[in-house]
């Protein structure tokens, strides 16, 4: 499969280096251009090229990018494509949104208005990018980590799961966009090792208005 990454930020790099470490190709991208990721081509053994470039470049595409830049992308580019939305939302980082703020909209149902032909999977926004080449596991294996994904479209969050499966990683699908609340930022299943099971319990029992404060970082 090919990743196109538009981001080359740690998580980019992260998901990009697992993917062709497993047999898939990946193109990185980011604002400043190509000529800024020399470096980052030869570590991850990716192509790079512009954000134009790795969109059409990818069978799926991760978005990993701050929250507030997604807003400048050309929603022509992503029309029709499976996109992989692990942007997260940080008040003291990002500008001011009321209606995250208030929890009557949600991160990745955001990022599909502005992206709106494109099927966006709200997906890799709650592993730590330290985590993602450490945690990966074969298929079976006991300490195998599950990782939340959710999304409106079917056939997308299906792409998506066997990626995941590929890379060394079990899939729960917690449900449409509207349900992406439940692993958004310091969620309990936020960034926490979690094997299927107890992942599926940390969803259920997100609790609306409840965030914990820090402790996923722990």
């Amino acid at each position: 499969m090919k990743i196109g990454c538009v981001g080359a930020g740690f998580i980019g790099r992260a998901v990009a280096k697992l993917a062709v470490d497993n047999g898939h190709q990946a193109m990185l991208s980011n604002s400043r251009g190509p000529r800024s990721l020399t470096s980052t081509m030869v570590a991850v053994k990716a192509a790079v090229g512009t954000v134009a470039d790795a969109v059409a470049f990818g069978d799926v595409v991760l978005l990993a990018i701050p929250f507030y830049a997604v807003a400048d992308l050309d929603p022509a580019l992503f029309e029709g494509k499976i996109v992989m939305d692990a942007c997260n939302y940080y008040p003291g980082r990002d500008d001011p949104v009321p209606a995250l703020d208030d929890g009557s909209a949600t991160t990745s149902g955001m990022v599909q208005q502005h992206l709106a032909g494109a099927k966006v999977v709200k997906a890799w926004n709650a592993i730590l990018e330290r985590d993602i080449e450490k945690d990966a596991r074969a298929a079976g294996a006991a300490d195998r980590r599950a990782l939340p994904i959710a999304g409106d479209d079917l056939e997308a969050k299906s792409a998506v799961a066997a990626l995941f499966h590929s890379l060394g990683y079990d899939v729960v699908d917690a449900g449409p966009l509207s349900e992406g609340w439940r692993f958004e930022r310091a969620r309990p299943a936020y960034c926490v090792p979690l094997g299927k099971a107890e992942l599926e319990a940390k969803l259920a029992d997100a609790g609306i208005g409840e965030q914990a404060d820090g402790a996923w970082r722990q």
